[in-house]
């Protein structure tokens, strides 16, 4: 088997600085703005230790202006993009996928795309732990998935569940309340 090569991009948006890892196969990392550039590269090599950082190829400077654009309030939409999800259980994926289909300003709860999926409301807890194990946040849109009732649900990006309702908003969402539920799944 060969191994598959992680580089990464470190960039700056409005709100922060990102972080995106890609491999031949697509984008396998992402790390929401918010830390100083250390750590946002720190935050990819967690993930990605043998991960080298390079220049962005074209593909990935086009998705790094989709993604300063997103951060400017432009309607922006991710889910024609390569992934490279190859490091996650087919449970995973699964849901990976089904959450990109979550347009602009789309939400669901962790039990609605339980329910969606044939999981069973039961299962919401496992939708909430492959929210938090996202390894490439905003590209898959955890952020539109919400807690019971359509409360926020914890966030665990650099500035928690205030990260994930800015980013709502950016989108159009009115949540009924912004109170984080008690228990937090993050990403």
């Amino acid at each position: 088997m060969m191994a598959t090569n992680h580089v990464f991009a470190v960039f700056e948006t409005r709100s922060g600085t990102c972080a995106i890892a890609w491999t031949d196969a697509g984008i396998c990392g992402f790390h929401l703005p918010g830390d100083e550039p250390e750590q946002a590269e720190r935050a990819i090599r967690r993930r990605f230790a043998a991960a080298e950082r390079a220049s962005p190829t074209m593909d990935i400077a086009v998705v790094i202006d989709r993604v300063r654009g997103y951060f400017e309030g432009e309607r922006s939409d991710f889910s024609d993009l390569p992934l490279d999800l190859s490091a996650q259980t087919d449970l995973f994926r699964q849901i990976y996928l089904a959450t990109r289909r979550l347009g602009w300003g789309s939400t669901t709860t962790y039990g609605g795309l339980a329910g969606a999926l044939e999981l069973g409301p039961a299962d919401a807890w496992t939708i909430g732990q492959a929210m938090a194990k996202n390894p490439i946040p905003l590209i898959i849109p955890c952020h539109r998935v919400l807690a019971a009732g359509r409360k926020i649900g914890g966030f665990s990006a650099p500035g928690g569940s205030d990260s994930k309702q800015r980013m709502l908003e950016l989108e159009g969402v009115e949540l009924p309340d912004t109170t984080p539920a008690q228990q937090s799944f993050g990403f």
